[in-house]
């Protein structure tokens, strides 16, 4: 490296920044390896060049009194700080659309379970029509005195049409099943939507590094309790020993 000159290593970078092969990461990493690349860094032909591949737009108006390093640095927090928000309105989007799955579970359960009281009722009521049908045929045959007047109380406490109430809630109870088979496919959609919508928000919340670190803490965490436990418990087996 001593050997090259300080213009063929200009040269070098300029054509790597010119070309695209090297970008500003790579630059800030010579920059770190010794002084001399970090001089030979800091050449403002280097750094426009940069700025006219990465940022066209700001290139063209700025102006050339002040540091082109430093434009390409505030250029680029600009540019992350936009792309954050844009990050963030997508995660707000998405927590959205999960909150108002889960909502939407909770409104198809008590549905649910609404249609499905309304089906038992419907149900037990047919259950006690049919019976009181059956006593009122039972009348006209001969029967013990006993079970005759039974049957003719359940028939006298019926004050409706048994025929057409039965029509009537044979329909309800078909009608219900209905209502149920529709919300529990909508129920299963929107189960289905909240789990690709968590997925979409815990991949898009990922970070390797934070991850990492907080694996790491819980993991000293438990080495530390385990340490106290044990030497907690080798302080009692000392005591009970100088007393025995």
């Amino acid at each position: 490296m001593s050997i090259l000159p300080d213009e063929l290593w200009t040269r070098i970078m300029e054509l790597g920044t010119s070309s695209s092969q090297l970008s500003y990461r790579d630059l800030c990493s010579i920059s770190i390896s010794c002084r001399r690349l970090r001089r030979l860094s800091d050449d403002p032909i280097l750094w426009s060049n940069l700025l006219s591949l990465d940022f066209p737009s700001s290139s063209s108006s700025s102006s050339s009194d002040s540091p082109l390093k430093s434009l390409y640095k505030l250029r680029f927090e600009r540019v992350k700080a936009l792309r954050q928000l844009e990050w963030r309105r997508k995660v707000l989007a998405a927590e959205n659309r999960v909150m108002l799955c889960r909502l939407n579970l909770k409104q198809l359960e008590g549905l649910i379970i609404k249609e499905s009281e309304r089906l038992q009722a419907a149900l037990t009521e047919l259950n006690n029509l049919e019976r009181v049908r059956r006593a009122s045929v039972a009348l006209n045959v001969w029967q013990p005195e006993v079970v005759r007047g039974r049957q003719k109380q359940m028939v006298e406490q019926c004050t409706v049409p048994i025929e057409s109430r039965l029509h009537s809630l044979n329909m309800e109870i078909k009608v219900c099943r209905q209502q149920i088979e529709i919300h529990k496919k909508s129920y299963n959609h929107q189960k289905q939507q909240l789990e690709e919508g968590s997925e979409e928000l815990k991949s898009m919340k990922y970070n390797p590094l934070y991850c990492y670190q907080s694996t790491e803490t819980v993991n000293n965490v438990t080495r530390n309790q385990k340490k106290l436990k044990k030497s907690m418990e080798e302080k009692k087996l000392k005591k009970s020993r100088q007393w025995n």
